[in-house]
């Protein structure tokens, strides 16, 4: 992308006001990828916490055995509660709330990446390589955005993006 346009960003917030409800602006392509987050973990979450047994009997989870039914209820459940963090973030673009949403699953899926990295479980080579391939996506896409969020610009006039508006009298 040498010379090409930059990703547009609005100022203003869901209800039209100049930082209202965004505080300071959203970058659609941030409002899209944090909603894909919240997709990918609302969808596996939802399958650990009401499916457990059939999570599990996936390709590359049970070739680390052994099988817990509460374990794996508790990671669904996790998973959803994460999902929630990042709905919410896309829904508000709220620069704390982005950050913490991205944050949350960076402390998350880096783990994981690096577990599964150091503990191929008896994988084939190509299995390996294509779950790696996906664990590496879950890593770069949050630190992408979270890149992207700190690029968003301040408010007009050079106020502090995180600021608050004063309460009307």
């Amino acid at each position: 992308m040498s010379g090409g346009p930059t990703p547009e960003v609005s100022v203003s917030g869901g209800d039209g006001r100049p930082g209202a409800g965004a505080a300071g602006g959203g970058s659609s392509l941030l409002r899209w990828g944090l909603g894909l987050l919240a997709l990918s973990q609302f969808g596996v979450g939802f399958w650990q916490l009401f499916a457990p047994r059939s999570f599990y009997g996936s390709l590359w989870v049970s070739a680390l055995p052994p099988y817990n039914e509460h374990l794996m209820r508790d990671l669904g459940a996790m998973g959803v509660a994460l999902g929630v963090v990042s709905a919410a973030a896309a829904r508000s673009m709220e620069p704390r709330l982005v950050s913490v949403a991205l944050v949350a699953d960076l402390t998350f899926t880096v783990p994981h990446l690096v577990f599964h990295s150091t503990h191929p479980g008896g994988l084939s080579a190509g299995s390996t390589v294509m779950l790696l391939g996906l664990l590496g996506g879950a890593v770069l896409l949050p630190a992408w955005l979270l890149w992207l969020s700190a690029r968003r610009p301040s408010r007009p006039g050079g106020a502090d993006r995180t600021a608050r508006p004063a309460p009307r009298p």
